[in-house]
């Protein structure tokens, strides 16, 4: 793993500056729209092109990566994104492949609809949300372990706020909570934070499955 600096502060060497950091951040909260989209209208949204949702994530998810391609290829960084990101995969193509494989692997547990995402949803609100918060209080408080009090808040909130809401496990929302904050915390130009804080409890979900 790589040196990396926890207490960077990341508006500095965001394309933009302060403003492109707020864009940044405001990206990413807004991707909390993605699987409220796809588990309530992703039928409907993925008719129009004569699909079915799974397929439609899937060629959106190639297509980004196909784009991202171009990109590094031309070495293009636009407002919002970190300096560091013109010469290697961009978090917002890791944050969307993750997001895309949550979305198709994640189980339904024979329900339908909004429930459909009882673990999809807190697993994509866990990147969308505890990463902006993890990142703002190393940012003005350069403290890790503040971070990580103030990530396991948000993420048990998250989990905790799917189990009263959609009817995510009990079990599944104590265990699983930790792991998005986990996440976070490797730094290494290998594999973006976007991509770990999903996995991490993505992965953890398919060893806790058979106990649920």
């Amino acid at each position: 793993m790589e040196d990396y600096n926890v207490n960077v502060d990341h508006a500095k060497h965001s394309i933009g500056g302060d403003f492109g950091h707020v864009i940044r951040r405001i990206t990413h909260v807004s991707m909390v729209i993605i699987p409220l989209l796809y588990y309530s209208y992703g039928n409907t949204i993925a008719a129009f092109l004569s699909l079915n949702p799974q397929e439609f994530v899937s060629l959106v998810c190639l297509s980004i990566i196909l784009v991202e391609g171009i990109r590094l290829k031309m070495g293009v960084v636009v407002i919002g994104q970190r300096e560091y990101e013109s010469n290697q995969i961009s978090a917002l193509a890791w944050g969307t492949l993750s997001v895309s494989i949550a979305l198709l692997i994640s189980p339904t547990m024979g329900n339908t609809g909004f429930k459909a995402g009882l673990f999809g949803t807190p697993i994509i609100f866990g990147l969308c949300i505890v990463d902006p918060v993890m990142g703002e209080v190393k940012r003005r408080t350069e403290g890790l372990r503040t971070a990580i009090v103030f990530g396991l808040l948000a993420s048990y909130l998250v989990w905790f706020g799917c189990w009263h809401l959609i009817g995510t496990p009990l079990l599944a929302s104590v265990l699983l909570a930790p792991l998005t904050v986990v996440g976070e915390l490797p730094k290494t130009k290998s594999i973006d934070d976007n991509a770990t804080m999903v996995f991490f409890p993505l992965i953890g979900l398919i060893l806790l499955q058979p106990w649920l």
